[in-house]
């Protein structure tokens, strides 16, 4: 089941975190698991953002002794970033187990984020100058309450609402995904990948990290390998056609691109609605209509339709 939304405005900045929010609660009963986003905002020259978790929402039941756990674990991350010379600039934390810090580095961010995931309970959701990946359980008006969404303004976007079917019920497993090294890449995927396995480990020989046994987590470590290594996003759309196999229609965003796919057999829907001034794309177009409640025209991408779109 599962719903995908993305959102592009050409040339200007928009209230990105209401629109998706609108958008992903207009698709509440496609995934009442978890809701995740992946908006994009201004970016700051030599500042990064980064997003973390540094345990699982229910793990808060577990009593007191997880609050000097999680103490703990940020204490740990905070030396690290210390230990590789990163400069905190500013540290929010949204809920008791995620937090966001904007950070100065002149360093290898890829290093320095595999140093931070060897803590044990932490997980990097995001790290980019524009991405900040927020998802959590719930549908998108508390997920978006809770981390303060309303208020996100940019340029683009893309979300997802999970309905779990073979994977655990936690934040780990919700969407969107990110893959380092290529900071500011994200993707939300509906469908099921039938060579996940072998792409895996096709992947993992090839050094890259998988934080979760989530088949759409493939796609953004499949989509970051390619951008790291040249290929532009829209060839690296077209080879996934060819290269994964099974049923899927997915979305990739970049700090400036927002991308489509789908499989040969086109059996995942999607819904375009396309302007001079901005590109919207859902599930069902009950969430385009959602922030365009006037006359539209939408149309359904066919199968192997690849698309790109510039902010």
């Amino acid at each position: 089941m599962c719903g995908i939304a993305g959102l592009i405005h050409k040339g200007k900045s928009s209230n990105i975190g209401s629109e998706m929010t609108a958008m992903l609660q207009a698709l509440k009963h496609r995934g009442p698991d978890s809701t995740g986003y992946a908006v994009y905002g201004e970016p700051e020259a030599g500042v990064y953002v980064m997003r973390l978790k540094v345990a699982e929402a229910e793990d808060m039941a577990r009593g007191r002794g997880i609050h000097k756990v999680i103490a703990d674990r940020i204490a740990e991350v905070e030396i690290i970033l210390s230990e590789h010379g990163a400069k905190v600039a500013s540290r929010e934390a949204p809920t008791e187990y995620s937090l966001r810090y904007e950070i100065s580095h002149d360093g290898d961010t890829a290093i320095m984020a595999a140093h931070i995931e060897e803590t044990e309970g932490v997980e990097i959701l995001s790290m980019g100058n524009g991405l900040e990946l927020i998802k959590d359980l719930g549908d998108a008006s508390d997920v978006a309450g809770l981390y303060g969404l309303n208020d996100f303004k940019g340029t683009h976007g893309i979300g997802h609402t999970r309905m779990a079917t073979e994977s655990d019920v936690d934040i780990r497993s919700a969407h969107p995904y990110w893959a380092f090294p290529y900071n500011d890449v994200s993707v939300v995927h509906n469908g099921q990948i039938t060579n996940y396995w072998i792409m895996r480990r096709e992947m993992e020989r090839k050094g890259h990290r998988f934080m979760s046994n989530c088949d759409s987590e493939l796609l953004a470590v499949y989509t970051a390998h390619n951008l790291s290594n040249g290929i532009e996003l829209e060839e690296s759309l077209r080879r996934s056609i060819e290269e994964i196999d099974g049923v899927f229609t997915y979305l990739v965003a970049t700090k400036d691109q927002l991308g489509m796919a789908k499989d040969t057999m086109a059996a995942k829907p999607l819904v375009l609605y396309e302007s001079d001034k901005l590109i919207a794309m859902a599930s069902e177009e009950v969430a385009i209509r959602a922030i365009l409640p006037e006359e539209i025209d939408t149309t359904d991408p066919y199968d192997e339709e690849v698309r790109v779109w510039q902010a």
